[in-house]
This record gives C-alpha cells, sequence and structure tokens, in this order.
C-alpha cells in the first residue's frame, strides 16, 4: 500500500485515465474489478447519458471508481449535481482552474484529483486544496500540455514543487515504466493509451487495430494554435498539417476541425476523416488484451523489475 492506493482504496496505484469515446462503464468497472481505479470519461457525454453510466458501474462493480471531467465542458454545473446526486466518491477534474470546484466536491464527501503538465499549476493545485494531482507528460493522447514537457521531466519537477500524492501520466503503459516514475517520485500512474486499446474500451476496433499496429513516431502532436492534440498520423493529420505550414488562423484550423470529428475516429471508426487521438506507447503493443490481463501484465513486470534494481549497486 501507498498513499495513492490508500487515497481511493484500490488494490493496485493505477487509474485508468478517462478518455473520451473510450472510457465508458464497460472499461471503468473492469479496471475497478481488476484492482485499479475505472474513471468514466465525462468529456463525451451528455449529463443523462453520465448517469446512466454511472448507475451501470455501480451495477458492475462493487469496487471504487470515479469520474473525469474537463472542467471547460460546457453543462459543468449539471455535471457536478449528477455527480453529487449519483454519490460517486472520487473526481478527476482536468482543464481548467481547480479551485472552481474542489471545495465544494470535498464538502460532499468526494476525493478530487487534478491534471496539470507543469510544476507551476501543480502549485495551483496544492493551493486549491486538491487530494492528488495527475502530472501528465506530452508523450499522452489526446490533449496535452502547451509545455510539451516530457514525463521523465515533469514528474521531478512536480515532486520537487509539492508534497501531495502524486499520479503520473503520459507515455505510461508497462510496468517498467511505471517502476521508472516511481523511481521520480510518482505513488501512481494513470493510464490511458493501453486500456483505450482493450477489450472493454469503448473504441471502435478499426481505431484500435490502427493503433495497434503503429510504430514509432506515428503520432504527432498538433493543433497547437487550439489546444495541443496528439493525433495517429493519417488523412485528417495531413490537412491540419498542411493547414498549419501555411500558416492557418485558429478560426481556420476550427472550421477543419468541425464538430464531432473525435467520435467519428474513435467511436465510430473513420479513420480517413476522424480525429485518431492516442499516446505515443501505443507502438509498444501488437494485441488486444482484456483489463485483467494488461493490469496482470504490469503488475508482474514491475515486481520483476524492482527485484532485479533492488540488488544492483555500482560501488
Amino acid at each position: 500500500m501507498n498513499r495513492i492506493s490508500e487515497l481511493f482504496n484500490i488494490t493496485y496505484p493505477i487509474i485508468q485515465g478517462g478518455m473520451v469515446w473510450c472510457s465508458g462503464w464497460k472499461l471503468a468497472s473492469a479496471v475497478s474489478n481488476a484492482g485499479g481505479l475505472g474513471l468514466i470519461g465525462a468529456g463525451s457525454m451528455h449529463p443523462e447519458v453520465l448517469r446512466e453510466h454511472i448507475r451501470k458501474c455501480k451495477d458492475a462493480t462493487d469496487k471504487p471508481f470515479g469520474v473525469n471531467v474537463p472542467l471547460m465542458y460546457p453543462e459543468i454545473e449539471t455535471i457536478m449535481n449528477i455527480l453529487i446526486d449519483e454519490e460517486v466518491k472520487i473526481v478527476f477534474t482536468s482543464a481548467g482552474n481547480p479551485k472552481a470546484w474542489t471545495k465544494h466536491l470535498q464538502e460532499k464527501g468526494i476525493k478530487v484529483a487534478h491534471v496539470v503538465s507543469s510544476s507551476k499549476f501543480a502549485v495551483k493545485c496544492e493551493e486549491a486544496g486538491v487530494d492528488a494531482i495527475v502530472a501528465e507528460g506530452f508523450e499522452a493522447g489526446g490533449h496535452n500540455g502547451r509545455e510539451e514537457t516530457t514525463t521523465l521531466c515533469l514528474i521531478p519537477a512536480v515532486r520537487k514543487a509539492t508534497s501531495l500524492p502524486l499520479i503520473a501520466a503520459g507515455g505510461i503503459g508497462t510496468g517498467e515504466a511505471m517502476l521508472a516514475t516511481f523511481a521520480l517520485g510518482a505513488e501512481g500512474v494513470q493510464i490511458g493509451t493501453r486500456f483505450a486499446l482493450t477489450k472493454e474500451s469503448s473504441a471502435h476496433e478499426s481505431f484500435k487495430r490502427l493503433c495497434l499496429s503503429l510504430n514509432e513516431g506515428d503520432t504527432k502532436l498538433l493543433l497547437k494554435k487550439l489546444a495541443p492534440t496528439r493525433l495517429v498520423k493519417g488523412g485528417f493529420t495531413t490537412a491540419v498539417e498542411e493547414a498549419e505550414a501555411r500558416g492557418a488562423s485558429a478560426e481556420e484550423l476550427r472550421a477543419l476541425l468541425g464538430k464531432g470529428r473525435a467520435k467519428k475516429g474513435i467511436f465510430e471508426g473513420n479513420l480517413e476523416e476522424g480525429e485518431l487521438e492516442i499516446g505515443q506507447v501505443a507502438a509498444l503493443f501488437k494485441e488486444e488484451q482484456s483489463v485483467s490481463e494488461v493490469i496482470a501484465e504490469i503488475m508482474t513486470d514491475f515486481n520483476k523489475k524492482t527485484k532485479e534494481l533492488s540488488g544492483m549497486s555500482f560501488i
């Protein structure tokens, strides 16, 4: 046990990222049942759809689970009221000011973690009184920090800046990577990409197959004038690159992005026109596994590598 596993009352300090179009109740409950902390991704859900997923998750697991909420969500008050009404016990917030909702949620008995991409914002999280911090490096899929700080640089910087329980995210998909972040001061890991490609993920099978065929360098961070986003190289990505190369404005990029493009790619499987968000670590995996297989493999490799390194000395 450590501070993260104790805080969330979970067996393993492994948190599943709350990813749009991947993280419904099936994925969240599977992660929780396997000993980690599953998160329902509210970012792609209308309020009543979120309520339905929370209730189905409660039916599917008696273990702790939570909800990830981007604070820029247009119906944020409605979402927060649903979380309170449905007695959700854990909320991960992102993409906004942690002071906005942390105290309100905590007064309702909810534990709050907030996602940051810099030590500067980690300090703001501590000032806001969050229960834990997720520090996410730019290897991560989907929306990313403007700082473009890698995970191995970010974790020690955040650890130095705050004493709060710290969860590492971005480019983590193996037990060895988990151990590396622990050596730098993390006490838990948040894993998105590898769980997005599991059998229980709600992502389209075509999207999963594409991501499981990727090689090193097959993703790129784009859309920096809007919100930096890591995408699989392909049809839509090429269009974005061409627009950015000719100096397209934020308004032009927004028009190119349009509405529902992430849903089209990730959930509906349109690999040519969709916005295909995935992390760099996808290149390490070639087989679609179940959540229980993934967590068992991560913990086996973590423990094995810990033992291998425990006797190492160069003195």
